[in-house]
C-alpha cells in the first residue's frame, strides 16, 4: 500500500510528459488541396492548432516570387508583412525585384483567433478569380479554401473587387518547444522534391525535430507541394538558407578551360584575318553594285511578280474568289509576309515529291536553305491569313510567306521538327516516340501561354475553338506551338455576325465544350474545356475517346476517382501513361489532375480562365524541374560513391 502513491505519481509524471509531447505536435495538413470539397487532415485543414505558450509570436512563412507578386512592396503587401523586415532578412533593397520561383522569407505576426493560429491578410478579388486558385495560386498554399471559406461570409459569392479576409498558415512554439531551444517556427510551401529531410537540412534542423513538430513519423512523412510544413527554429532564418543547392561539378569543366586558354591567340589571328576579307568584300560589293545599278533598276521595272503572274493565267477563271481576293488580302499584309511564286514552292518541295510529304497537305521544303512547312488550302484563308497577320508570340505557330496558283493558296509555316504532340503521347505508337513528366509539363505550360495570349493579349480576342493534340506542333527542343488557326474567331460579336448554332457546330468530338456542343455557345472557355481534356491527354497517353470507352463514364466521373477518393493515388498509378514507368511526382501528378477537373467543369463560369492556368503551371514546371534536379543529383551521388 505504501508503493501506491509512488505509482500514481509516476503514471501523473507520465502523463504529464506525453502531454507536453503532444502539445509540440501540429497534424500536417497532408494530401494537397488541388480542389476545394478536398478535406485533407481535418484537424488541420483551417489552420495549425493554438497550442503554443503565448498567444501570439513572431513567425515566419516561405512565398515564392511570380510574375504577378514579384518585388518587396507588392509581396509584403500580399503577406501584410512589414516591408523594410521583408527586405532585411532577404538581404535586398526596399526597391528589389526577384526572378520567378525566388525562395523568400517573409516575417509575419502570428496570433491565436478561437481554435487556430493565423497571420491575417486580406486581397481584392481580380477578375475570373475563384476560392481554389486564390488559396493555392495566389497564396501558394499558405492558406486554404476552408480556411477562408471560414472566414468570411457568402464565401460563394466571388465577383471583382470584392475582398477578402485571408487567414495565413503560421503558430508559435509550444512550451515543450520553448524548453528545448525552439524560438520560432517557419511555415515552410513544400515544392516539388522537397522532402522532411532536405527541408530539414536547408534550415539546419534534425529531421526527427521536424517530423514532430507535424505530428509525422519515419515510416509516414510523406509530404505534398502547396501544403505548409513546421519548422522549428532556434535562431531568426536567413537568405543563405533559401538558395538552391549548386549543381554537380562537370568534370570535364577544369580541363575545357585550359584549353580554352591556350587557344586564345589562334581566336585574335583568325579575327585579324576575317575583319580584312570582309572589309575586301565590302569594297568589291561596292563597285558590284555601282556597275549593275542601272541594269538592275531597268530589270526590276519590266518584271511583274511570279506569283501576281499565277493569279494572272487565273484571273478569267476564278477572278472574284482568286485573284481579287488574294490582290485585297496581300494590299494588307505585304509588310508581314513574303509572297512567293508557285514556282518557288515547287522548287523547295522538289516539286510536292512523295519524299517531301508530312501529313494531309502538308510538305516539308527547303527555302533559303531553311526547312518550312508548306500546305496547300481549300477555300478562303484569309482570316486565317489576317489572325496570323496579327501573332507574334513564340507559342503560336508562324506564318512567313503565302502563294495562290490555280484557285488554291499555299501557306508557308515555320517548320516544327518533332511534328504534332499527337505523334507523342498515344502510348500504342510504334516510333517509340516517349515524352518525360517535365516536357509534358512544358508543353502543357507552352500551349496554355499560347492560347492565354490569343486571348487576353491581341484585339479583339480570339477563341481557337479546335484544340487538340494534332494542333499543336513540337519544335527541335520540344517546345510547343498552338497550330490551325483556320476555324479561330473574335469573341467579340459584331452587327450583323453570328456564332454558330448546333446545326453549325465545328470542331472535334470530346475536346468540345457542352455548352458548345448543345446549344452552340462560344467563348474562351471552350478553349478552357479542350485544354483540359489534351491536358489529359498528355497524363494517361491515350487519346479521350479510349479514356471514356475503357471507363465507360464520362471525364467527370473519372477524374472524381482520383481527385475525391481516398485511393487517389493508387488511382492515379494505373490512370499515368505507362511509358513513364512511374518516373513522374506523384503529388504534383494529383495537383494537374485537380488543374484538367477545375477546367472541364460543366458550368463554363465554374472554369478558370487561361490567364489563370499560366502561373499554376509555371509553378508546376518549376517544381517538376527541382525535382527532376533532386532525381539526378541523387543519381549522380549514387554514382559517386560506388566508383
Amino acid at each position: 500500500m505504501c508503493q501506491f502513491p509512488l505509482i500514481l505519481a509516476s503514471i501523473f509524471t507520465l502523463l504529464i510528459c506525453t502531454f507536453s509531447v503532444i502539445q509540440g505536435q501540429q497534424p500536417y495538413i497532408g494530401k494537397a488541396t488541388t480542389a476545394c470539397p478536398r478535406k485533407g487532415n481535418s484537424k488541420s485543414i483551417r489552420g495549425y492548432i493554438c497550442n503554443g505558450a503565448n498567444h501570439s509570436c513572431q513567425a515566419y512563412l516561405t512565398y515564392r516570387s511570380q510574375p504577378l507578386y514579384n518585388s518587396v512592396s507588392k509581396i509584403s503587401n500580399l503577406l501584410s508583412s512589414d516591408p523594410s523586415q521583408l527586405a532585411e532578412i532577404n538581404s535586398v533593397s526596399l526597391n528589389d525585384t526577384f526572378e520567378p520561383n525566388k525562395l523568400l522569407i517573409v516575417p509575419i505576426n502570428c496570433s491565436c483567433a478561437s481554435e487556430y493560429y493565423q497571420a491575417n491578410t486580406s486581397y481584392v478579388v481580380h477578375n475570373a478569380d475563384t476560392i481554389f486558385l486564390i488559396a493555392s495560386n495566389t497564396f501558394e498554399g499558405l492558406s486554404t479554401c476552408q480556411a477562408m471559406e471560414n472566414e468570411n461570409d457568402n464565401p460563394g459569392i466571388i465577383f471583382a473587387g470584392r475582398e477578402l479576409a485571408i487567414p495565413l498558415r503560421c503558430a508559435c512554439p509550444t512550451k515543450n518547444q520553448t524548453e528545448k531551444g525552439v524560438k520560432y517556427l517557419l511555415s515552410y510551401i513544400v515544392n516539388g522534391g522537397d522532402s522532411v529531410s532536405l527541408i530539414s537540412e536547408k534550415f539546419g534542423v534534425k529531421t526527427e525535430t521536424t517530423l514532430e513538430a507535424n505530428n509525422l513519423t519515419m515510416t509516414d512523412a510523406m509530404i505534398y507541394p502547396f501544403t505548409t510544413i513546421l519548422v522549428p527554429l532556434h535562431d531568426k532564418p536567413s537568405n543563405s538558407q533559401t538558395l538552391l543547392p549548386p549543381p554537380p561539378p562537370s568534370p570535364s569543366s577544369s580541363s575545357t578551360i585550359d584549353k580554352s586558354s591556350k587557344k586564345t591567340w589562334v581566336y585574335v589571328v583568325v579575327g585579324v584575318v576575317v575583319g580584312v576579307i570582309a572589309l575586301i568584300l565590302v569594297l568589291f560589293a561596292i563597285l558590284f553594285y555601282t556597275h549593275h545599278r542601272q541594269r538592275k533598276n531597268k530589270k526590276d521595272s519590266e518584271t511583274v511578280p511570279k506569283s501576281f503572274e499565277a493569279i494572272e493565267k487565273q484571273e478569267e477563271k476564278k477572278k472574284e474568289e482568286g485573284s481579287g481576293k488574294f490582290s485585297e488580302i496581300i494590299s494588307g499584309i505585304a509588310q508581314s509576309f513574303k509572297v512567293y511564286g508557285f514556282e518557288e514552292l515547287q522548287h523547295a518541295t522538289d516539286n510536292f515529291s512523295p519524299n517531301c510529304w508530312i501529313k494531309g497537305s502538308v510538305f516539308r521544303g527547303v527555302i533559303n536553305g531553311d526547312l518550312a512547312a508548306i500546305k496547300k488550302n481549300e477555300g478562303d484563308v484569309s482570316k486565317e491569313i489576317e489572325l496570323l497577320n496579327k501573332v507574334n508570340h513564340a507559342n503560336v505557330i508562324r506564318l512567313s510567306g503565302v502563294s495562290f496558283n490555280e484557285g488554291h493558296w499555299y501557306l508557308v509555316y515555320e517548320y516544327a521538327a518533332n511534328g504534332a504532340l499527337s505523334e507523342w503521347i498515344y502510348f500504342n505508337n510504334v516510333d517509340g516516340k516517349f515524352l518525360s513528366w517535365t516536357q509534358r509539363i512544358q508543353i502543357a505550360l507552352d500551349v496554355a501561354t499560347g492560347l492565354d495570349y490569343l486571348h487576353s493579349f491581341i484585339s479583339p480576342p480570339h477563341i481557337h475553338k479546335d484544340l487538340k493534340s494534332s494542333n499543336i506542333l513540337l519544335d527541335n527542343d520540344f517546345r510547343a506551338k498552338v497550330a490551325n488557326l483556320r476555324l479561330a474567331r473574335s469573341v467579340e460579336v459584331h452587327e450583323g455576325e453570328q456564332f454558330p448554332l448546333t446545326r453549325h457546330i465545328i470542331g472535334t468530338r470530346g475536346y468540345m465544350a457542352p455548352e458548345y456542343l448543345e446549344n452552340g455557345l462560344v467563348s474562351t472557355k471552350v478553349d478552357v474545356y479542350a485544354f483540359g481534356v489534351l491536358l489529359l491527354e498528355l497524363l494517361t497517353g491515350k487519346e479521350v475517346a479510349a479514356i471514356l470507352t475503357e471507363d465507360n463514364k464520362n471525364l467527370s466521373q473519372v477524374l472524381c476517382e482520383i481527385v475525391g477518393e481516398k485511393n487517389g493515388k493508387e488511382r492515379i498509378k494505373e490512370f499515368m501513361d505507362p511509358t513513364m514507368q512511374g518516373n513522374y511526382p506523384l503529388e504534383l501528378a494529383m495537383f494537374v489532375v485537380g488543374i484538367i477537373d477545375n477546367c472541364i467543369e460543366k458550368d463554363p463560369e465554374s472554369r478558370p480562365t487561361m490567364h489563370e492556368i499560366v502561373p499554376s503551371l509555371s509553378r508546376t514546371l518549376n517544381s517538376s524541374l527541382n525535382w527532376e534536379m533532386s532525381v539526378n543529383i541523387s543519381g549522380y551521388q549514387s554514382i559517386s560513391k560506388s566508383s
